[in-house]
């Protein structure tokens, strides 16, 4: 019977994962070509304006795009299934290539953002659970108020013009000079900015979260209890509340994803980063439809996942979620 639950839980946040997937490709691919524009631009550049008819027609039908939207669908999930995602309209190659040759900037940069984000918010939400209601609480949660309500297009334009336009400390685009690919130091540099700016507008947001979940459980009776028996107040918020939060620590993470992932696309735009933002900022622009499909799917895969496995994960720590999981389980069992 154990065995027999946990097939059916797995095959269930599978079949969650498949139809999540499944229902964003088929709401993309629609809103894509129901918007205005000429996928053709992308393609032929200026050249579309002086087609005739005919040489439109032909064009089209080249790109797939003179058939009903529901058979160019069938036709690209068709593909995409066995892998093939079809060619950029803008820069004529397979859009694997294309994504595979931005992918690891939007790593690196998202990628160092989310573990500094996650690691300063712990940091901050301790202090300030630890100094509750003192001079050291109270001072970080107003800066990071302040800091917290800086739209980022905004934060990245004033860093640019004091430390690029100005100071002329550090870079102002890119992820690193020309024939220097290779100079970790150089892509320091130009990685500094666009980090800060992602660090800084997404930091006390989850800090703040995290110190109210802390509170809670510092006010919790067991920790009366706890203060009772004699246990200090190290050993009682570093031992007990800490470990307690865990659950609900992993499962902000997971819904930070589409929100720092977002402020990483909006970073990477204004700072002209060669990554995953901005492509698809230009697939979008362009209509460039495969381009985009690849990465929206690529994108919502990330988010779906990390939700549902984060989901798995907090089910296995936490006793009482395993418990109600377990219940549900065997009653769907007995229905069946």
């Amino acid at each position: 019977m154990r065995s027999k639950n946990i097939i059916l839980y797995y095959t269930k946040k599978l079949m969650a994962f498949v139809l999540s997937v499944l229902v964003l490709s088929l709401v993309v691919f629609y809103v894509s070509r129901l918007a205005p524009g000429d996928p053709l631009y992308s393609y032929y550049g200026d050249r579309v304006e002086k087609m005739s008819d005919s040489e439109r027609e032909w064009a089209e039908s080249q790109l797939g795009l003179n058939k009903p939207i529901h058979i160019q669908y069938i036709h690209w999930f068709e593909n995409a299934i066995r892998g093939n995602f079809g060619i950029s309209y803008k820069y004529k190659i397979d859009v694997v290539k294309v994504i595979g040759g931005r992918l690891p900037n939007t790593l690196i940069l998202g990628g160092i953002g989310f573990v500094l984000i996650f690691i300063l918010a712990l940091g901050l939400g301790i202090l300030c659970t630890w100094y509750e209601d003192k001079w050291p609480d109270r001072l970080l949660c107003k800066i990071g108020t302040v800091t917290s309500c800086i739209p980022e297009f905004w934060l990245s334009i004033a860093l640019i013009f004091l430390f690029s336009v100005n100071l002329k400390l550090l870079p102002s685009s890119g992820a690193y000079s020309i024939g220097s690919g290779d100079n970790v130091i150089d892509r320091i540099s130009h990685l500094t900015l666009p980090l800060t700016v992602v660090v800084v507008s997404h930091l006390w947001y989850y800090a703040y979260m995290i110190r109210n979940k802390l509170l809670e459980e510092v006010r919790a009776e067991y920790v009366l209890l706890a203060k009772s028996k004699g246990l200090s107040k190290k050993n009682i918020l570093f031992k007990h509340c800490l470990r307690n939060i865990v659950p609900s620590y992993l499962s902000i993470m997971a819904i930070s994803v589409p929100h720092i992932l977002g402020g990483t696309y909006i970073v990477e735009t204004v700072f002209s980063y060669p990554g995953i933002g901005t492509l698809s900022y230009e697939s979008a622009r362009y209509q460039d439809y495969n381009l985009l499909m690849a990465l929206c799917i690529l994108s919502g895969t990330l988010v779906i996942l990390c939700n549902i496995v984060v989901q798995i994960v907090n089910e296995r720590i936490d006793p009482r979620m395993k418990k109600d999981e377990s219940v549900q389980v065997s009653e769907v069992i007995e229905v069946g």
